[in-house]
């Protein structure tokens, strides 16, 4: 494959990357219109961002695994396809309930795109410094997507309304599957992994019991909320020990005896909660309280866009030059500081510190994700890393939609970020026990075992 093609298949990559990390961030900027349309409540909207979430946290490593199966290209041709129809949905929807199912659709479609998209990545950058520097340019796409979702968002939503949000995704995913169609080559797994549907069953039901028990637990009332918590915890432990007795597991649980890698699992979802959180809550407190318009209101997080966006990369380079302890222990304090700084915010804070405090959290959040991933995979043998990195992706999805489920559960946004002050203080604990010597020998002790007795066959991705 020549050079130029190459990064036409990057450039299609990352556009797949740009419209599923957008519907990450664009939607929340337009959810106090749309909740005045639909006549939505607090968990209607809490619904409309964790339906797309929880999808994509339970159907990641599936679609992982099916594309190594029956092809890359063809799965990220579909993917493209039901991304597209279900933001077509999205855009029609009549009503709440109509949304919510469009936006699992959605998701179901973009849990084929990012995981495929990488596995088409490295195997199409076999060189190890085109394929360092391909990263590095796929990475970059997620900070893009944080600074433009809120501000194409709002600017959408105050110049048209809330369904242009879905609109701009349909000739963005229409020209990505006429050029992967044209340019990206097929690609398969040399041994892929077995479905695992009795694994992916119980992911699906622990997740969605425990989101529902959170977000509807007030409404239901505590004997439905109890029902759901102990369904959940049911299925948490069924999920263990059916992993444990399948040769080739959605989730190898053996992954966990690894100090690092289970740290890296905590420090994920507890970051992308106080996320999820953080995104859910700003858009509510600075345009349903302060009046903002919907596009200022996207303008006022760019604080955190751009600076996360500068800081991703000095943290990368930390991790290389020191380990991932220094940037770890940084974003767990900023998150802490910054969680604590807005329960104290009120309608008259002025706008110049509230953006401080903004920042303050994009330093944090900017500080967590390399850390994450390379403790991920820390000591992890090659075979292993792909899926390690995987679990990885699917703890930050996870948390993002259980921080937007307990935030809006809260009986106020100031008890909701003292519980975003908590986040920051668990990464800032776990970054510290996981990163030292002990945690270093756990993982070279459960690299040993993995590669005497591997327990899953992967390709690269």
């Amino acid at each position: 494959m020549t050079r130029r093609r190459r990064r036409l298949v990057l450039l299609i990559c990352c556009m797949s990357l740009l419209i599923v990390s957008l519907d990450n961030t664009i939607v929340n900027v337009a959810l106090p219109s749309l909740g005045h349309d639909l006549h939505a409540p607090i968990s209607g909207l809490q619904w409309t961002v964790d339906a797309y979430t929880l999808t994509l946290a339970s159907l990641l490593m599936l679609a992982g695994s099916t594309a190594d199966r029956i092809g890359r290209r063809r799965t990220f041709q579909t993917g493209l396809v039901v991304f597209t129809a279900g933001s077509l949905l999205c855009s029609l929807a009549p009503s709440l309930g109509w949304l919510v199912a469009a936006r699992v659709v959605q998701a179901v479609g973009g849990s084929m795109l990012n995981p495929v998209a990488m596995s088409i990545i490295t195997n199409t950058f076999t060189d190890r410094r085109e394929r360092a520097q391909a990263i590095g340019v796929w990475g970059g796409v997620t900070g893009v997507s944080m600074a433009l979702g809120p501000v194409v968002g709002g600017l959408l939503t105050d110049t048209v309304n809330w369904r242009a949000i879905f609109w701009i995704n349909v000739p963005i995913g229409l020209l990505a599957l006429f050029l992967t169609w044209r340019f990206v080559p097929e690609s398969k797994a040399p041994s892929a992994r077995r479905l695992d549907p009795a694994g992916q069953l119980l992911v699906i039901v622990l997740l969605g019991t425990l989101t529902y028990g959170i977000i509807e637990g007030q409404a239901a009332g505590p004997v439905v909320s109890a029902v759901c918590f102990v369904v959940a915890a049911a299925a948490l432990a069924a999920l263990v020990v059916c992993e444990l007795r399948r040769p080739e597991p959605l989730i190898d649980m053996r992954f966990f005896r690894s100090a690092p890698f289970s740290g890296a699992a905590v420090m994920a979802v507890s970051g992308f909660a106080g996320l999820g959180a953080f995104l859910f809550l700003n858009t509510l407190y600075l345009q349903s309280h302060r009046g903002l318009s919907a596009l200022a209101a996207g303008l006022c997080t760019l604080p955190v866009a751009g600076i996360t966006t500068i800081v991703g990369p000095l943290s990368g380079r930390l991790v290389g030059s020191r380990g991932p302890r220094l940037p770890s222990v940084v974003a767990g304090a900023c998150l802490a500081v910054a969680g604590a700084l807005l329960s104290q915010v009120t309608l008259t804070t002025p706008l110049p510190l509230l953006l401080g405090i903004y920042a303050i959290f994009g330093v944090g959040f900017g500080m967590l994700n390399p850390p994450i991933t390379n403790t991920a995979v820390s000591g992890m043998p090659l075979a292993q890393a792909g899926v390690a990195a995987a679990v990885a992706s699917t703890s930050r999805q996870v948390g993002q939609s259980l921080g937007v489920a307990i935030a809006g559960s809260m009986a106020s946004s100031a008890a909701a970020y003292r519980v975003n002050a908590l986040y920051g203080l668990i990464v800032l604990a776990v970054a510290l026990l996981t990163t030292g010597r002990w945690a270093r020998a756990t993982a070279e002790r459960t690299a040993a075992r993995l590669a005497e007795s591997p327990q899953v066959t992967l390709s690269q991705g």
